[in-house]
This record gives C-alpha cells, structure tokens and sequence, in this order.
C-alpha cells in the first residue's frame, strides 16, 4: 500500500540516534530509514521503537533489511511499529510475496538498472540501485524513464545537495533517498547538509520541469 502523502517523498537513511531523526522529521523529511543489518549505520530494535515512539504523528519510519529471513523481516516490522519496510539485496517472488502480504508497505531497491522494471512488479515502491557518481545516477534514470512503469520511483544512491536540483526538476521521480550524501561519515549525519538538502528537493519539487503521471502522480 503506497502512503498517502502529498508532493515529495524525501527520505533521510542510515539515521542512528532519535537526535538526528527528530531534525530530520522538524526540517520537512516525510521518512527516516533505519538499518537493520550489519554495517555502521546498525541499528537494534529497541533503540528504533523509542524512536518511533517519540516521532510526530505522520512521520514515515522505514526499515532497512539486507539478507534476511521474510518472517524476520515482519516480525521486526511489526513490533517496532514501522511505517514500512525496504528490501535490498537479493529476494525471491515468494519471500517478497510473503512480505508484502504481512507489511503495509514495501520499497525494493532494485539489484541493478537492468533488472529495475522487472523489480518494480513486485513492491509498492521502487528505489534505484547504488551507484558512485552523478552519471551513473543519471544514466539509470535515462534508463528508467523509457518504460512507462505503475510503480512510484525514488531515486538514491549518489543524491547530495548539489545534483538533487537537476534529478528532482528533471526526472519524473516520486520521492529522494539519501543516506551519505548528507553524512560526514557513516552513520553521523550533517545536520547542514541535511537541511540543506531537503530545502533543495523541495524547492526543486516546486519548479519541476516534468509531469508527473501515472505511478508518478503529485
């Protein structure tokens, strides 16, 4: 089930502490993305409900699973109270089946650009796969945008402050992902960039130069 939010997705990931969460939701984020599997950015169960617990009403809360077990995955979901969920990493139809039926929401990002149309059957909404640079970014959207899919896009992986401008005004994306791209390091969000960087989509958002149709709608 897709949320019911107006204009733009914007999502902080990798949030480790409710300090950053909390800014992030005060300056105009809609989601804050906690991960769940190993790696700097891990977060435990109890530390994300104490979050979610403080959070704002309509604040969107996602977890971030690599690698693990369906019903892992929804047991996580489900005593945490999170908003959805997000699934990176390999999956089969029958695991991400199993979820769906059993999470409100499900993001996927997609494993490659090439597999990314196929990717987005199976999800309420489709992230794109990690890439290094700004034309890497690019060239998937370019991809991406030649298929006139039902399944909202959100564009990540590469995102900053700088390049966000031309992806929001320029491609047909229904929201923006980022976790590094506002990071001093792993895990330790800048709360400058941060705030900077959700200023930009949203003005971006605001000046767009596409229409946004179908899966894309405002």
């Amino acid at each position: 089930m897709r949320f019911d939010l107006d204009g733009l997705l914007i999502k902080i990931s990798g949030v480790t502490n409710e300090q950053d969460a909390l800014l992030a939701i005060g300056l105009g984020a809609s989601a804050v993305g906690f991960e769940f599997f190993s790696g700097p950015r891990q977060v435990t169960q109890q530390l994300v409900t104490e979050i979610v617990h403080r959070l704002p009403a309509g604040a969107l809360t996602v977890g971030v699973f690599r690698g693990d077990m369906p019903q892992h995955v929804v047991e996580v979901a489900n005593n945490v109270g999170l908003s959805a969920v997000q699934i990176d990493g390999p999956v089969s139809p029958g695991a991400l089946g199993y979820i769906s039926e059993r999470v409100r929401t499900v993001l996927r990002m997609a494993p490659s650009t090439q597999s990314a149309v196929a990717a987005a059957q199976e999800c309420d909404y489709l992230l794109l796969p990690e890439v290094d640079s700004r034309q890497e970014l690019v060239e998937s959207l370019d991809f991406i945008s030649k298929y006139d899919q039902f399944t909202p896009l959100l564009a990540s992986g590469g995102l900053n402050v700088d390049n966000v401008v031309d992806v929001v005004q320029n491609y047909p994306v229904w929201g923006v992902d980022v976790r590094s791209g506002v990071e001093v390091s792993p895990g330790v969000i800048d709360p400058g960039l941060m705030g900077d960087f959700i200023y930009n989509a949203k003005w971006a958002y605001e000046n767009s130069y596409v229409e946004r149709r179908h899966g894309f709608l405002d």
